[in-house]
């Protein structure tokens, strides 16, 4: 007979107790503590070149913009995670007692890699959108130049729009402003094989 292991889950509190000294980042999923995988070059220029730009066109709005060392937690799904790129309206709610995970996100933006891409466009995205301050989410493809949108309409329906190629302008709901994906893209060297 084959011993059967059992899976080990943790409260909230352990995983962030973990946390606090753990040497790499890992996400909670209702009692599971998943590591992150590391990135690609590709994946962190993006990232920082969105953040970038969105940091120029939101000087002096009432906006806080983070990238993925601040933690969001996810309350109806019991889940903590670290999303790539956030837009917070102010003032940052953050979770009780905690200087690091915040609850308010109004927009998330996730760079996709080959082995997230199907998550975050999935189950990831149905998390978020449990969340009652999101409005907007961004899809950044890492390997051609190629960003997919939703955008939150009053009505509580979500839109979708994709932009494709170098004279492509993203336009933001959540904070009336634009970005062309040649900003977002600076640099990149894509690679039709790349794997993270």
């Amino acid at each position: 007979m084959i011993p059967v292991t059992q899976q080990r889950y943790y409260s909230p509190e352990e995983y962030l107790e973990l946390e606090e000294t753990a040497e790499f980042r890992s996400e909670y999923h209702a009692g599971e503590i998943i590591p992150m995988t590391g990135g690609t070059p590709n994946h962190n220029l993006i990232a920082i070149y969105f953040t970038t730009a969105i940091l120029a066109a939101l000087r002096g709005q009432p906006y806080l913009i983070f990238m993925s060392d601040l933690r969001l937690w996810i309350p109806q799904r019991k889940i903590y995670t670290y999303p790539d790129v956030m837009v917070v309206p102010r003032p940052l709610e953050l979770v009780e007692g905690r200087k690091d995970t915040i609850t308010n996100p109004l927009m998330i933006a996730e760079v996709l890699s080959k082995s997230t891409e199907s998550y975050d466009r999935g189950k990831k995205f149905e998390h978020y959108r449990t969340i009652p301050t999101f409005q907007e989410y961004i899809l950044i493809d890492q390997y051609r130049m190629h960003v997919d949108q939703f955008s939150k309409t009053e009505e509580g329906r979500w839109l979708f729009s994709e932009y494709d190629g170098e004279g492509a302008v993203l336009s933001l709901t959540c904070a009336q402003l634009q970005i062309s994906l040649p900003d977002i893209y600076q640099e990149i060297e894509f690679e039709a094989e790349e794997e993270e």
